[in-house]
C-alpha cells in the first residue's frame, strides 16, 4: 500500500475582493481520496459575504481567527425561525451536516479565517467537497426556467427573471456600507447551540511545559453527533511530544500555528511519513497507522478531526497504553529482561500522553 502522506498547502479555489476561498485538491494529494476525507480554507475579508450553498460532505467549521455571521438552516434544529443566524469567534466549532445551507458574513474589522475538514464518504468527487450555490451565476435558482421560478415563488415571468438574474457574482461578494447595515446581529441563543468553543472546554490532557489536548466528542455536543465527527485541537509547547497513539478510522490534521515534525508507521512496520510541518499546511493520518508529533522551538497548535463519533483510539505510550498487560507476556514481546520489563510498565504507569521536552543524552 504506496500513498503520498506528505503534508500539503491548499490551491487557491476563488478569489474576490471580499476574499479568498481554498481548497485541498484529491489531484495533488491521493490520501485525501483512499481516506474520503476533504478539506478547505475560507479568508473572508471584512464586508465580505459567501452566497447561500450546500455541500456534498458533513463537515466541521474551525474558527482560526476573526469573528463572523453563519445563516445556517439545519433540519431538525428546534430554532423558533427555520433559518438561526449565529455567531462564530476564534476557537469556535460549528458541525454542519451534509445538505445544510448556509451564508456567512464578515461584520468584524479584520479577516475571518476557518479551516473546513469534512467526511467525504459520500462526496461526489472522492476526497473533495462539492458545493452547490442556490443563488448567483451558478446558482440553481438561474439554471431553472423563469416559467417554474414564477410557478414556485407565485410571481410573474419579469420579477421571475430579475429575481435570479440580479446577482452576477459566484460565491463571495463584498457587501457597501449600506447593505451592510441591514444584516442583524447574529442570535446568542441559537449560538449557543450549534456551536461549541474549544478554548471554553476543559482539556482532557494537560502538562505543566508540555502542552494539552482538548477533545470535543458528539456525546457532548448533539450537533456533532448528527455530522458523525469527533473534533481535537492538540497544543504542545517548545519541543514537546505527543505520545504516539493510532484511530479506528482517519483523522485529517492541520497545523493552525508553528511547526514541528511528525512521523507515520503503516503496514508492516514500515515508516511511511518523517518530515517537518508547518503553519497552513494538512496531513492525513491512514485508520490504524501510528502517528506521532513533535513541537519545535516555537511550539505547535494542530487542530483534527476523526470521522467517526465511535472512533477508538489505542495510546502506545502513557499509563493508558495498550501495552499495559501482564509483565511476562510484555517481556516475551520485547524479549527483554525481567528488570527492563518492571522498568517499562513503570514508565508507562507515570507517563502522559503529552510529553514535555527533554534531553535525551
Amino acid at each position: 500500500m504506496n500513498m503520498d502522506l506528505s503534508p500539503k498547502f491548499p490551491a487557491r479555489f476563488t478569489e474576490t475582493e471580499a476574499g479568498v476561498y481554498y481548497h485541498w485538491a484529491a489531484a495533488d494529494s491521493q490520501v485525501l481520496g483512499e481516506a474520503k476525507v476533504a478539506a478547505g480554507k475560507l479568508v473572508l475579508k471584512p464586508q465580505g459575504f459567501v452566497l447561500p450553498h450546500y455541500a456534498d460532505c458533513s463537515k466541521v467549521g474551525y474558527v482560526l481567527e476573526g469573528k463572523c455571521g453563519v445563516a445556517l438552516t439545519v433540519p431538525g434544529i428546534n430554532t423558533k425561525e427555520n433559518m438561526g443566524y449565529i455567531g462564530v469567534k476564534k476557537g469556535d466549532v460549528l458541525p454542519i451536516p451534509c445538505g445544510s445551507v448556509s451564508s456567512w458574513y464578515n461584520y468584524g474589522d479584520s479577516d475571518v479565517v476557518i479551516i473546513f475538514m469534512a467526511d467525504a464518504t459520500k462526496a461526489y468527487v472522492a476526497g473533495e467537497i462539492t458545493y452547490f450555490l442556490l443563488t448567483g451565476q451558478q446558482g440553481h435558482l438561474r439554471a431553472f426556467s423563469p416559467e417554474f421560478i414564477a410557478k414556485t415563488y407565485q410571481i410573474n415571468a419579469d420579477k421571475a427573471k430579475n429575481l435570479v438574474g440580479s446577482q452576477k457574482s459566484v460565491l463571495l461578494i463584498k457587501l457597501s456600507e449600506e447593505e451592510a447595515r441591514k444584516i442583524p446581529n447574529p442570535n446568542e441563543e441559537v449560538s449557543n447551540i450549534l456551536v461549541h468553543n474549544m478554548d471554553a472546554s476543559q482539556p482532557d490532557v494537560e502538562v505543566d511545559n508540555g502542552g494539552k489536548l482538548t477533545t470535543i466528542k458528539g456525546t457532548e455536543f448533539p450537533l456533532l453527533e448528527q455530522v458523525g465527527i469527533d473534533v481535537s485541537r492538540l497544543v504542545l509547547e517548545s519541543c514537546a511530544t505527543r505520545a504516539p497513539s493510532y484511530a479506528t478510522e482517519p483523522q485529517v490534521c492541520y497545523i493552525a500555528k508553528g511547526s514541528g515534525e511528525v512521523q507515520i508507521v503503516g503496514i508492516n512496520g514500515k515508516l511511511v511519513l518523517n518530515t517537518k510541518v508547518e503553519t497552513g499546511q494538512l496531513f492525513v493520518v491512514p485508520k490504524l497507522f501510528a502517528v506521532v508529533v513533535s513541537a519545535d522551538e516555537q511550539g505547535i497548535e494542530l487542530v483534527s478531526i476523526v470521522t467517526s463519533t465511535r472512533a477508538a483510539v489505542g495510546e502506545i505510550g502513557s499509563k493508558n497504553s495498550v501495552l499495559k498487560t501482564i509483565p511476562s507476556i510484555l517481556q516475551m514481546s520485547f524479549n527483554v529482561s525481567q528488570e527492563s520489563t518492571q522498568h517499562f510498565l513503570q514508565m508507562l504507569e507515570t507517563g502522559t500522553i503529552v510529553v514535555p521536552a527533554m534531553n535525551l543524552y
